[in-house]
């Protein structure tokens, strides 16, 4: 690996793995306990926003993007790296907006063990846990 990078870019990726390890340790609970319990919910309107100025929207939707790209990213690498990659990438996933997004963050969340976990921190926290409606229905 050292003929790759130098010892300073191996010394930074550490720190940066570290900085996100702790990041996401300490973002990913508040963003799930802070979702409302029918957020997954197919019939649930998106109505964020809506009605304010329209530089407002485009600044808050790009820097929501922004923010989703780098979650997505970490998440990828915590696959690897120390970390909580799943939820990371899951929570990346939900700030971005794309086409299809609401039935991938189902698909993610629908699996028994991601939904477990994230209930399990919304128990701790006195949350409801979430309902995961799909499209079908």
């Amino acid at each position: 690996m050292s003929d790759l990078l130098s010892k300073d870019a191996l010394v930074i990726l550490g720190i940066l793995s570290g900085v996100f390890f702790v990041g996401t340790l300490i973002a990913i609970p508040i963003v799930l306990v802070r979702l409302p319990q029918d957020y997954f919910d197919e019939n649930r309107p998106r109505i964020w926003l809506q009605g304010r100025h329209p530089l407002l929207r485009v600044t808050t939707y790009a820097l929501k993007n922004a923010f989703g790209v780098v979650f997505l990213l970490a998440g990828v690498a915590m696959l690897v790296l120390p970390g909580q990659g799943i939820l990371s990438m899951l929570i990346g996933i939900s700030l971005m907006d794309f086409p299809g997004k609401r039935r991938l963050e189902r698909r993610f969340v629908a699996q028994p063990a991601v939904l477990r976990t994230i209930n399990g921190i919304r128990a701790r926290f006195g949350r409801p846990p979430l309902v995961v409606e799909d499209a079908a229905h």
